[in-house]
């Protein structure tokens, strides 16, 4: 009998024996899909903005995270000019650098962004691998992402905050006055009633619910914008503007606060507070079938809060 005959009957007696086991020792683990949530962030890497981008690219590593989603004032103090801006590599690709953060961001632009030129950064997705903003607000369809459980929809939020435009010859006027606010909230409306997700997120710039202390409550988003989440079953309004990390859960959803991606404020508990600190830092959400977390960690890498979103 030559060795190929002894060989081929040990394969074959050894796929019998495999075949024999049970199905669950062959089984991957079904480990959530994740992401990071970020925001106020661009300061050339100074007030903890390095260290911060450091724990996101470990935690990305970590958790495998799928993308990033910045909630605005994406560089302080007065956005980008133009797709050369300096700012695009002292803010951004050379802080944002570990291989794990080379992953979509999708990104909503803030307040401070609007005092540059805020089309630089739409103009800006069209050179980048990671950069994404195809629209001033737009929808994020999850299943293209790998998370068939949620749809994202990011907002653009200066545009419907009326002291913005007070200062008829500043900047930020000019820029968000040329903004349609009726049609961004029929969009938002519709896009919302469309979707068919397990949960809706939604993410913008301006609070809506907060304890913060640099801007607090944002009377136009609650009066326009709450009114259309509560329509339609918004599970989580991610947000920024208030320099902290905030866990609020009222109004029937959750409010989640990540502007902490550099510079920090004081921050207090409100009503339906179940988290709030003033330090560096970012949060990450996981996805799976039976729910939806959240965890914040700071910049050097220490879990402050985990909590269940959804189930």
């Amino acid at each position: 009998m030559s060795k190929f005959t002894l060989d081929r009957r040990a394969v074959m007696a050894g796929m019998a024996a495999a075949a024999a086991l049970p199905r669950a020792s062959f089984a991957k683990p079904n480990k959530p899909a994740s992401f990071l949530v970020v925001g106020d962030w661009g300061r050339d890497g100074a007030q903890h903005q390095r260290d911060v981008a450091v724990q996101m690219g470990r935690t990305a590593e970590a958790l495998g995270s799928h993308f990033v989603v910045s909630v605005g004032d994406n560089f302080y103090d007065n956005g980008v000019q133009s797709v050369r801006d300096p700012q695009w590599q002292s803010s951004y690709e050379q802080v944002y650098t570990d291989p794990a953060l080379q992953v979509p961001w999708f990104v909503a632009l803030g307040n401070h962004d609007y005092r540059g030129n805020p089309q630089a950064q739409l103009d800006y997705a069209a050179a980048s691998k990671r950069w994404r903003m195809p629209q001033r607000y737009y929808q994020v369809s999850g299943t293209s992402m790998g998370m068939p459980q949620i749809d994202l929809f990011v907002i653009d939020t200066s545009p419907t905050v009326h002291q913005h435009r007070d200062k008829v010859e500043s900047v930020i006027a000019r820029n968000v006055g040329s903004q349609d606010v009726a049609a961004q909230r029929a969009w938002l409306d519709k896009a919302l009633a469309s979707s068919t997700a397990l949960w809706k997120l939604v993410a913008g710039h301006h609070t809506i619910r907060t304890g913060g202390s640099g801007h607090g409550q944002t009377p136009e988003m609650v009066e326009l914008v709450l009114p259309i989440l509560h329509r339609h079953g918004v599970t989580a309004y991610l947000f920024g503007h208030d320099h902290d990390l905030q866990h609020i859960q009222t109004d029937g959803l959750h409010y989640i606060g990540c502007g902490a991606g550099s510079e920090v404020r004081p921050v207090s508990a409100v009503n339906g507070t179940k988290f709030c600190k003033s330090r560096s830092g970012f949060a990450a959400m996981s996805v799976s079938n039976s729910g939806l977390a959240l965890e914040f960690t700071d910049f050097t890498g220490a879990s402050l809060y985990r909590a269940a979103v959804a189930a």
